[in-house]
């Protein structure tokens, strides 16, 4: 019989907790999952949006979802909302698009994307609301569901915006209850054997070995970072933003309405984010420190809160955007910031803690030597960085904004070449899933087109109508569409309703309420 493997995972946050939760229902009984958390170092719990995907690994680890509304602040994330990022405030509303989770309804043959390309630029619906009835949904600030669909399911796509240490203490008592040995203690010391992998960690307790130790220790990396060395990728010379500053404030009333997307507005060095938790907004300013300093960073904030300013002390955050080029060495992993971080911008860092634990779990050895799949998550974790600079940067190019910051995030030097290659094909055709490899996309192809036309990005098309005999057709789906879109916008619940229904009961399953 096989021996059972030992599984340390050092730090403690949403990447260890997630990860433990995770490895532990994986991988079952083949492996004994330990977690070293210091009290030392504290979480910030301002408000963290995610991607569609978390509902499956929720799912999975068997978190309910009336309990992550409940015990996490959560509300419903529908898409996000980007103000001010084609064109900087003029005369009138700014420039505005969402970009919602839910896929653009597609029709017969070609689909309706030709025919929304041809009609007039002047007069059609944005993309979203063409495409799709979340458009109306979100903007109405309707739910994505309703209170009794069921956990994590309901007529449209959704992920969910929770305060941070709140989801993590959620998902701790998850990983608790699937078996997670939880220790608590400070890194003295990392040991090293003859081989240069990982010995032990030492902590006042003692010294913790294991088979597999897992880092997931953020930014300071101590295990893949400070031992073992593994060179840091930055793509500081694509992505600009490298600060934070980010804060809680408080609804000025208890049923205040909520937004179901997260708000993306955009500044002269970088953008703001606002995310609507049960009980407060969460909000942070993003910005470039080589474009302006953190005093004119605050100013933009104060100025983005208005009367409310004074009553927040915003936390001040430092990242450079990039990643370990060899996040497995020998018998250690990294996994969320200790692996690598981008930008707030999408949620990806969430998004890179599911697929890293998604894919560890998938490849790991039960038996023969730990780093068997070593070069492989490397390969998959690398290219998966290298898709989501694409998918970033693509928010910001298209920019016509005046600030140096966006001329120069619209230089093509600053821009990928596979990226500027799709730009280029995108010109006269809409972008397609055969433009993208699956095991290395976080987002697909649809999200592009949201980004792309949200920004007002022409493809040209073929002049002959005889290409696209469809029209008539085409024209009662997008009324079709409308319609839909209208009646859902009537019929679901507000979000704060639904929000303030799931918090008031047990819980959605079926096991919990006995239907």
């Amino acid at each position: 019989m096989p021996r059972v493997r030992e599984i340390l995972i050092v730090g403690g946050g949403t990447a260890g907790w997630l990860a433990a939760a995770y490895l532990a229902k994986a991988l079952g009984g083949s492996v004994r999952v330990t977690l070293l958390e210091s009290s030392e170092i504290g979480i910030i719990g301002v408000g963290e949006g995610t991607f569609p995907t978390i509902r499956d690994t929720l799912r999975f680890i068997g978190v309910e979802e009336t309990d992550l509304v409940r015990e996490a602040s959560a509300t419903f994330k529908q898409g996000v909302r980007f103000t001010g990022w084609q064109s900087s405030a003029g005369e009138g509303s700014p420039h505005s698009y969402l970009h919602p989770f839910e896929p653009p309804f597609h029709g017969e043959g070609t689909g309706l994307i030709p025919y929304w390309l041809r009609q007039d630029e002047l007069t059609r619906p944005s993309f979203a609301d063409a495409m799709t009835l979340q458009s109306r949904v979100a903007a109405a600030r309707r739910a994505p569901k309703q209170p009794g669909d069921g956990d994590f399911t309901g007529p449209l796509a959704y992920a969910f915006h929770f305060d941070a240490a709140r989801f993590v203490g959620l998902v701790a008592d998850r990983a608790r209850a699937l078996g997670v040995k939880h220790l608590s203690g400070q890194v003295r010391a990392v040991e090293t054997d003859e081989r240069g992998w990982i010995a032990g960690v030492s902590t006042d307790e003692g010294t913790l070995t294991a088979d597999l130790f897992v880092d997931c220790t953020g930014f300071r990396a101590e295990l893949i970072g400070r031992t073992l060395a593994s060179p840091f990728h930055s793509v500081a010379g694509r992505l600009f933003t490298d600060r934070a500053l980010t804060c809680k404030l408080p609804y000025d009333t208890p049923d205040a309405p909520i937004e179901s997307y997260t708000v993306a507005t955009a500044h002269e060095a970088g953008w703001i984010w606002d995310i609507g938790l049960a009980g407060a907004r969460g909000v942070g300013c993003v910005y470039a420190s080589r474009y302006i300093d953190d005093d004119r960073a605050a100013a933009i904030l104060a100025d983005y809160l208005g009367s409310a300013a004074g009553s927040v002390t915003p936390r001040r955050l430092a990242f450079e955007p990039g990643w370990r080029e060899r996040p497995w060495i020998g018998n250690c992993v990294a996994v969320g910031l200790a692996g690598g971080f981008l930008e707030p911008l999408e949620s990806t860092g969430t998004v890179l803690i599911e697929a890293a634990v998604g894919i560890i779990a998938e490849l790991f050895p039960r038996q023969g030597p730990i780093d068997l799949s070593a070069a492989r998550f490397n390969e998959l974790m690398s290219a998966r960085y290298a898709t989501i600079v694409n998918f970033l940067k693509l928010h910001y190019c298209l920019s016509r904004r005046p600030e140096p910051f966006w001329r120069d995030n619209a230089d093509p030097a600053t821009v990928p070449e596979r990226l500027r290659d799709l730009i280029d094909q995108w010109r006269w055709r809409p972008p397609s899933r055969f433009d993208f490899q699956l095991d290395v996309e976080s987002f697909a192809y649809f999200n592009y087109q949201y980004i792309l036309y949200g920004m007002d990005f022409r493809t040209e098309l073929a002049e002959g109508a005889g290409d696209f005999p469809h029209a008539a057709e085409a024209d009662r789906q997008f009324s079709r569409i409308r319609a839909f879109g209208e009646r859902a916008a009537r019929d679901l619940p507000s979000h704060r309703a639904l929000v303030d229904a799931l918090s008031a009961v047990g819980s959605l399953s079926p096991a919990r309420t006995g239907s």
